[in-house]
């Protein structure tokens, strides 16, 4: 299967600088904001940070020396998001890290000059935050590390860890990511048509109406569940895993570490090397090299 990605280590760039630049740069405490999406105690945002201080301390960028991180948690719903927005904009960093669709659009309708890298973002092209792959343009760079056929996959999968299968409920939160959707449902749909199994969207706005759904769901025989990869489901994670074990109902997940977290199965691409590829990106000086496309392959 396909997968796209584009990324650009800038840190390869910042390697070749001569050391006298180097030194020079470390004159100045260069600003790093970062919204994330998840509690600051959450097992996912604890490593993701650490593996995103480690990757900018290898390319010589060190907190209380020559660089400053303010991150910002918990960016949970879009009153919050906002709201993170325009408090960090208002203290002019040098550059944004923006994680997810819902927080990278909120930082583009309040500014469109300070350099945002954007990673778990699905769609970019399609939200409007880049003009094309190849070339991003305006103040945004990053990388996706999902790709439209996944969603196909993961029917594909359903059906064999669990062959009776006739029906698959989509869960998703409809606000958060609406682009996560529309990124999907072909091939999920395509792939459903061709295996037999009728396909349906599930939203769900709180953890009542999670716990309704899946109930509802798993009330009649054989469904599956496939989870979409949004922050609400990332978030309630622990609890979607409980409920489709107390209610009999397979479920597939978007990314490795649900499945690592207890989920039944998962596949697609590993979200762990996103912090290392962000600290690539973040300049901290110049603008990021233009990405180039490059395929990768996790399972």
């Amino acid at each position: 299967m396909k997968r796209r990605a584009f990324i650009t280590f800038l840190g390869g760039a910042a390697a070749a600088w001569p050391l006298a630049a180097r030194a020079e740069q470390a004159e100045r405490v260069r600003r790093v904001a970062v919204i994330l999406p998840y509690p600051e105690n959450d097992p996912q945002s604890q490593a993701r940070t650490a593996i995103f201080r480690a990757a900018l301390k290898e390319r010589g960028w060190v907190e209380g020396r020559n660089v400053q991180l303010d991150l910002r948690w918990d960016a949970s719903n879009l009153e919050r998001i906002q709201k993170h927005a325009v408090d960090l904009l208002r203290e002019k960093p040098d550059v944004i890290l923006a994680n997810s669709t819902p927080v990278v659009a909120a930082l583009v309708k309040e500014h469109h000059t300070v350099p945002i890298v954007f990673v778990s973002v699905s769609d970019p092209v399609g939200s409007g935050f880049v003009a094309n792959f190849p070339r991003p343009g305006g103040n945004l760079t990053g990388f996706t590390n999902l790709d439209p056929s996944m969603g196909g996959k993961w029917v594909e999968l359903l059906k064999e860890i669990a062959p009776v299968t006739k029906r698959a409920a989509l869960i998703l939160h409809p606000d958060i990511s609406p682009s996560n959707t529309n990124l999907y449902v072909r091939s999920i749909r395509s792939a459903g048509a061709s295996l037999a199994v009728e396909t349906s969207i599930s939203p769900v706005h709180d953890a009542a109406e999670l716990e309704a759904a899946i109930k509802e769901f798993g009330s009649e025989p054989d469904g599956g569940l496939l989870i979409m990869l949004d922050t609400f489901v990332t978030r309630q994670r622990n609890l979607i895993m409980s409920l489709a074990a107390r209610y009999r109902v397979p479920a597939v997940w978007p990314v490795p570490f649900f499945g690592q977290e207890g989920g039944l199965i998962a596949y697609g691409a590993n979200s762990t090397l996103d912090p290392i590829n962000i600290a690539g990106l973040a300049g901290l000086g110049s603008r990021p090299a233009l990405p180039s496309p490059v395929s990768a392959k996790n399972s």
